[in-house]
Order: structure tokens, then C-alpha cells, then sequence
């Protein structure tokens, strides 16, 4: 086992917020003005977004068809979206509006695209990227201010195959960033106004994926981090993808508590609802067997589930 301590085991109680599946849910967020959750559909190439009261959706889902793929996205201060989509980072003045690149990507489009990101307090916007061939360790972490965009982590000597899990501590002053692949989240001490990562360390190290493991081996296998939220206690909730869990870390990277999930491949947990004590959580159904979604028929959904300690509001881009 590859716990510190044995964790608390919760037996949850999810809610399908939505019955069409997306291909893969990613980078939910919380807008608490609008009482609305937002989150992309990957391979699908679309924005969904929805009202939520309780656990309930309220009405049906809205969806913003686009031509590239969407990595994430986070709100703008005053309204709007911002967006990484696979050749650069868009914004959006109103929903469905038309799309304003703010920058271009930095990268060759035909073998990367931009995957996990958010903004952070200061109001920039930070995107990670992904080489999907998964070979080689490319993986960027961009950030987005009024200089233009700047790589800040990645290259040859801390470069990942899998950009993901980028969050920070209530109070800043720690940033976190995981490496699917590796199997690995990092911690950076955080500097809020250059934006600087350093001190990079380990802060949570899952182990690997079993040779010529798949669903139903006998092989055991706890998955790999995946998207990630903190809670207003610090603590570092991590969507474990082909685990069927979430972790729940504290802020020395110990594992309090192991939340199964209803699909197999959780992708990225988020705190809403007007007390942020609703969890929400993406998860995946592309290129799953049809015996995993036998066994999982909600994978690809966006499930909620009560929780006991808040979460934190979400940041939006400062224009």
C-alpha cells in the first residue's frame, strides 16, 4: 500500500447531475453568481454548462459546439470564458460569442494541445499541455498575463508527459501540478506576484500501473492523479483516472480519505453550490470496453455528492 497511514474509506452517496455522457469530462468550475457548473467535453469538442440546485440539475444541459478541442477553461472577471483550446488560448465575451485568441500556442499543434488549467488568485490564467504520443516528457505549464504568455515549468529538466492536477492553497502560497504518466503530483512554493515555482518537490507518488494491466485484472491497480480541487482546510482532492476513487490529501500529502466514484475514470473533482460543500466530479468514457461500461454505465456523466468541509471560489481572468 502506498498510504502514509490507512485512509478513511467514505461511502458516498452520488447523484447523476447528467444523463448524456460526455467522451471526457474535464475542468468543471463552480460559478457562484450564476449558480451554474461549467465543464468541457474533450474529444466531443464542446462547453456544457448547467443550473444546479442541491444535486439536482436545473432544466436541461447547455452545450457550445466548437472546431478544436477544449484543454479547460475558467471564468473572466465581469463575464465571459476563457479557453485553451488546442492552437491557443481564447476568450469569450458571452456565452456562445464569438472568440478573441489572446495567444497562440506555443507548441506543435499536431502532436500537443493544451489539457488541465485555472486561474489563479492574481487573475492569470495557467494552461498545461499534453504530447499525446506519451513518449516523451514535453508537457508544458504555460501562464497567461498582461506580458503575453510565458512558459514557467517544463522543458528537459522537469518536463511532463501529461499536464494536470494544477491547483493552490487557500492561502497561495503552494502550487501543485501532477504528471499523469508518472503517477506523481509536485508541490512548488508559489511566489504571488511573479508568479515563480520553486522548491519543487514530491507531494504525492502513486504506484505504477501494473505491465499489461486492464480493467478486471486481477493485478490491483489504484489509478493514476488525474484533475484535482482543494477544500478550505488545504487539503488536495485528487480524481485518481482508472483507480474508480478520489483521494483527499492533506497538505503534507498524507491520504485522510479515498472516496470511491461511479465511474472507473474520475477526471477532475470541483466545490459548488452556495456553501461549496457540493462536490462535483467529471469522469471518462472514451475508449473504455463495452465491459467497463457495462459494470460503470455512468462513466462519462458529471456526478455531485455532499461533502463535509467547503471548498474554495473559483478565480476568474482579470482582463
Amino acid at each position: 500500500m502506498d498510504f502514509m497511514h490507512a485512509p478513511a474509506l467514505l461511502t458516498p452517496q452520488w447523484t447523476a447531475l447528467t444523463t448524456e455522457p460526455d467522451g471526457l469530462g474535464e475542468s468543471p468550475f463552480w460559478h457562484p453568481q450564476e449558480e451554474r457548473l461549467y465543464w468541457v467535453d474533450i474529444p466531443g469538442r464542446r462547453i456544457a454548462r448547467v443550473a444546479v440546485q442541491g444535486l439536482q440539475a436545473q432544466g436541461p444541459v447547455d452545450y457550445w459546439p466548437l472546431t478544436q478541442e477544449p484543454g479547460c477553461i475558467a471564468p473572466v472577471q465581469g463575464g465571459g470564458l476563457v479557453m485553451a483550446l488546442r492552437d491557443g488560448i481564447y476568450q469569450a465575451r458571452e456565452w456562445g460569442g464569438p472568440l478573441q485568441r489572446l495567444a497562440a500556442a506555443p507548441y506543435d499543434t499536431g502532436t500537443q494541445r493544451f489539457n488541465d488549467g485555472k486561474c489563479d488568485a492574481q487573475g492569470r490564467f495557467w494552461a498545461g499541455s499534453l504530447y499525446e504520443p506519451k513518449d516523451r516528457k514535453l508537457g508544458v505549464l504555460y501562464m497567461l498575463d498582461g506580458q503575453g504568455l510565458q512558459a514557467m515549468l517544463g522543458g528537459d529538466q522537469d518536463g511532463v508527459v501529461t499536464a494536470n492536477g494544477l491547483t493552490w492553497s487557500p492561502d497561495g502560497r503552494t502550487a501543485y501540478w501532477s504528471d499523469t504518466a508518472a503517477h506523481q503530483v509536485r508541490a512548488f512554493d508559489f511566489d504571488a506576484a511573479s508568479g515563480q515555482l520553486t522548491n519543487a518537490r514530491v507531494f504525492y507518488q502513486s504506484a505504477p500501473k501494473p505491465a499489461g494491466w486492464a480493467w478486471g485484472s486481477d493485478a490491483p491497480y489504484g489509478g493514476r492523479p488525474d484533475g484535482a480541487a482543494v477544500d478550505s482546510e488545504g487539503c488536495y482532492w485528487s480524481a485518481q483516472y482508472e483507480g474508480g476513487r478520489l483521494l483527499r490529501l492533506s497538505p503534507q500529502g498524507e491520504v485522510l480519505a479515498e472516496v470511491p466514484t461511479p465511474a472507473l475514470c474520475p477526471t477532475m473533482p470541483c466545490f459548488g453550490g452556495p456553501d461549496l460543500k457540493t462536490l462535483f466530479v467529471t469522469t471518462a468514457r472514451h475508449g473504455r470496453s463495452s465491459q467497463e461500461l457495462a459494470k460503470y454505465p455512468g462513466a462519462g456523466c458529471v456526478w455531485a455528492m455532499r461533502v463535509e468541509v467547503a471548498g474554495v471560489l473559483v478565480n476568474g481572468l482579470r482582463c
